[in-house]
Parts: C-alpha cells; sequence; structure tokens
C-alpha cells in the first residue's frame, strides 16, 4: 500500500480488520486475529472486539506463520475457518453461509468461498481438523496450499468477486470504492 496499511483501510468508518473481525465473531465460533507481536495500530482498532489476539513474532515468514499459529491453537476434534481480511466483500452472511455447508458435511470436508464467474477459489476456508493440523507443518507464504492436497474441496460459490477479490494497493481500493459505492 506503499505505506500505508491495506487493514487500516476504513468502510464506512471502521478499520477494514475490525469489520472483518467483527463479522467472523457473528458465527457464534470463538475467532483469533494473528497479529506481530507488541503495540501497534492494528491491535488498537480491535479494541473491544471480542477475539483472541494470536502473537506471531515469526511473521516475516508470511502466511504460513500465522495458519501455524492458528493451528497450534486447536484442541481435539475443533475445526479451523480461514478468513483473509483484505477481501472485503466477505461479510457475516458469506461467514455464516460457508459455516452451515461445512456442518451439513458434519465438518468433515473442506468447504471454501468462491466465485461462479471463473470458478477460482477464495475466502473463507473451513478445514476438519485432521487438514488444519496439517498447518503446523506449513512453510512460506503458499497460504496452506499443500496442506489441501488430496482433500474433496466443496464450493460455496457466489454469483460476484467477493471471495476471491482482495484490495492490496490504493489503485484496488479505489476501483473498489467506485464499483461499490461504498464510502470510507
Amino acid at each position: 500500500m506503499r505505506g500505508g496499511d491495506k487493514l487500516l483501510e476504513t468502510i464506512e468508518g471502521e478499520a477494514l480488520l475490525r469489520r472483518q473481525a467483527v463479522a467472523a465473531t457473528a458465527t457464534g465460533c470463538a475467532v483469533a486475529v494473528t497479529l506481530p507481536p507488541g503495540p501497534s495500530a492494528r491491535r488498537a482498532c480491535l479494541g473491544d472486539v471480542p477475539v483472541a489476539i494470536v502473537d506471531v513474532p515469526d511473521h516475516k515468514e508470511g502466511m504460513s506463520a500465522s495458519l501455524r499459529r492458528a493451528a497450534g491453537l486447536l484442541v481435539d476434534g475443533q475445526a479451523l475457518a480461514v478468513l483473509l481480511p483484505d477481501v472485503p466483500g466477505i461479510g457475516a452472511g458469506e461467514l455464516i453461509e460457508v459455516l452451515q455447508r461445512f456442518r451439513s458435511f458434519d465438518g468433515d470436508r473442506v468447504v471454501r468461498g468462491g466465485t461462479v464467474l471463473d470458478a477460482r477459489p477464495g475466502t473463507p476456508l473451513f478445514l476438519p481438523h485432521r487438514v488444519a493440523r496439517r498447518f503446523l507443518d506449513l512453510a512460506g507464504d503458499d497460504g496452506g496450499r499443500q496442506a489441501l492436497a488430496g482433500e474433496a474441496v466443496e464450493f460455496v460459490r457466489f454469483p460476484d468477486d467477493r471471495a476471491v477479490r482482495d484490495l492490496d494497493t490504493p489503485e484496488d481500493w479505489a476501483a473498489w470504492r467506485a464499483e461499490t459505492g461504498i464510502a470510507e
């Protein structure tokens, strides 16, 4: 973001990270947010949102470090959901829809958001315990793709790009705001 923090960009006056954390809590599931250790604007924006903040001291290794920490929180049988916070098209409704599909398989199949536009897989991602535990061995920044190898994946396909459109640059944000009409 050329010096800015995409997770602190605001949508209708609320930081994106906070907005996504609030949406995740609407599922009724326990929510953890992985962050680099120490005081930060990201921590501050979460304020009173009822989430567990998990320090990721090895955050410079990329997304795999966060996924390893999240998987390390699981107790026997617990599933794991992954919501990439820079995808503002996913809100509480979409999370609940994907969670309901996950539960329809008794929590035994990988279920994720996607798009009907071009069949790309997206976020959120709900993982059975046996798959989530594979995240403990992740390295690099591939988002855990190797942990999904050999798994049947069920998709909840949304009619647009909401599950796959991440906003990484000021231009991405400007285009998204222009298309959605959603203000800062």
